[in-house]
């Protein structure tokens, strides 16, 4: 290994030509630089052959070990003659590399770098929890409040910015496609194949990639991780100009392994293995279960697994399906899903913010919010979605919906965040279902209460909390964004005033346990701390 491919591979390698004392101080202030922490990306690059095809000629894969544990991470090629490697280290400490490859001048490279801690807002990748919630790697609990911006990631940077100042503060998860769709006047600019020949008569080569798009599509994923948002990224869809939702097999297949190999790394990829996958007619159900088989077995990072459908609602009790992600607003169905599937479900598609001629896409902002309450108190999650027709004249005539990556212009976006941030205070992990209450309730039991009226409008009921704890309570109003702490604390059977007006909800949150066993609202009771 020569001095300039040590600088290119790690800050250990870079440590290993200075003398021990030194080597050791180099590797602590590289790290704690922050150029590889837990969760973050350790990219080894190297120089390899250029001829040929080495897309398909060349197999690279770095082992990296760890004490005990070995880790075996699939590079790939990246065009002009440069092979990358990207590994995401989730322990601390110091980790070795191996190379494996077909090719001599990639073939058994070894070295080292030291994984520093996490720095602020790293909180690696989302997982499952507790059967139907997500939470952070750390332990930090994560409820998704996404959002739908399909062409994000190979927009042009000008539409890209102003999309992702939109999503910033609001979302934290977007619904992002991999390949291309149509955009009209404003892209793609770049293919993901080299292509030739013009129009019916247009060719693609699927055998190679162009390196050129999915370095702008990494570009992107890492600006919304920057900005703390989950890319949930599309692998298939129908939306097509160029054919490629009629790929041969091996092609699907061929792309799937290059694209794990490239984005596995970064800390907030999911992988969607399709939006709407049944209005892909050129692919059957076999198709479907060989391309979650195919991503489960490249990542080695198990990040979070679904698939979206039109018409056709997915098996999602299969095993290589972490997650229902549906095209459907029928959230009373949830608890039979639950039980038939067993996992966390987000109504991914609860149709659009907006005012164009489909149904779909015309919602007032008011029913939107209301979708994602309902969702809620359903113990399931939503995304957000928003298609405006272009405007014709004036700075803005002709930009993309923001579903295609353009500004935010509905009003549902703060009152979707409210509701966030509601359950960001007082709900850690999720909240479930209490199914079969009178109005929609869910939390946990015995410790959190929400119920949402949704279109009724009592002025007051009693609420049959447990007598066995003292609670507060907190007026909410979803649309007005106001939280109303109300007087006094309420154990057992309580009855509260409530507004009359429709769409409020109120939380019962447990202050301490009782002492003796009080009913009704009270006022100062006796309390075990």
């Amino acid at each position: 290994m020569d001095r300039r491919e040590l600088l290119k591979g790690s800050a250990a390698a870079v440590a290993s030509i200075l003398s021990p004392v030194g080597a050791e101080a180099a590797v602590k202030s590289v790290a704690t630089a922050g150029k590889v922490e837990r969760w973050g990306v350790f990219e080894l690059e190297l120089n390899g052959p250029s001829h040929g095809n080495p897309f398909v000629d060349v197999t690279l894969t770095a082992h990296f070990t760890q004490e005990h544990r070995t880790v075996a991470v699939k590079g790939f090629y990246d065009g002009d003659g440069l092979y990358r490697v990207r590994f995401m280290p989730d322990a601390e400490g110091v980790w070795s590399y191996t190379t494996a490859s077909s090719a001599a001048e990639l073939n058994g490279k070894t070295g080292h770098f030291a994984c520093a801690p996490a720095s602020e807002g790293n909180r690696g990748p989302v997982t499952t929890a507790n059967r139907f919630h997500f939470i952070y790697a750390d332990g930090s609990p994560y409820s998704p409040f996404g959002t739908t911006t399909y062409s994000y990631l190979f927009a042009t940077d000008t539409n890209a910015a102003v999309s992702l100042e939109g999503m910033r503060g609001y979302f934290n998860k977007s619904r992002v496609c991999v390949l291309p769709k149509p955009l009209g006047n404003n892209g793609p600019e770049l293919l993901p194949f080299p292509r030739s020949g013009e129009g019916k008569d247009a060719t693609n080569d699927y055998t190679h990639f162009n390196p050129a798009y999915f370095r702008l599509v990494e570009k992107r994923i890492l600006e919304l991780q920057g900005a703390g948002i989950e890319a949930d990224c599309i692998l298939f869809h129908p939306y097509d100009a160029w054919g490629y939702k009629a790929m041969p097999n091996g092609a699907d297949d061929f792309y799937l392994r290059y694209v794990v190999a490239r984005f596995a790394a970064y800390r907030n990829v999911w992988w969607s293995i399709a939006n709407e996958y049944d209005l892909v007619k050129t692919k059957s159900m076999p198709d479907w279960d060989r391309y979650f088989r195919i991503v489960q077995a490249e990542d080695p990072y198990g990040h979070l697994r679904s698939i979206h459908h039109s018409q056709v609602i997915y098996d999602h009790s299969r095993p290589w399906c972490t997650h229902a992600s549906l095209q459907s607003w029928d959230f009373e169905k949830s608890a039979a899903r639950r039980e038939a599937w067993n996992k966390p479900i987000v109504y991914d598609e609860i149709q659009y913010e907006g005012d164009v001629d489909r149904r779909w896409g015309n919602l007032a902002a008011e029913e939107m919010v209301r979708r994602f309450w309902l969702a809620t108190v359903r113990g399931s999650y939503a995304s957000h979605g928003e298609v405006f027709r272009a405007e014709e004249t004036g700075p803005h005539a002709h930009e993309p919906s923001w579903s295609d990556a353009g500004r935010l212009r509905g009003d549902s976006a703060a009152k979707i965040r409210f509701l966030h941030e509601v359950i960001a205070k007082y709900a850690r992990t999720g909240l479930n279902e209490f199914e079969n209450s009178y109005y929609l309730s869910a939390g946990k039991e015995g410790e959190l209460y929400l119920w949402y009226f949704d279109y009724h409008r009592p002025s007051r009921y009693d609420f049959p909390l447990p007598n066995t704890a003292i609670f507060e309570a907190v007026l909410l109003d979803p649309w007005e964004r106001k939280e109303t702490k109300l007087q006094g604390s309420f154990t057992g059977k309580s009855r509260v005033d409530l507004p009359g007006k429709p769409y409020q909800a109120i939380l019962f949150r447990k202050t301490a346990e009782v002492k003796g066993k009080p009913t009704g609202q009270v006022a100062g009771p006796e309390v075990m701390d």
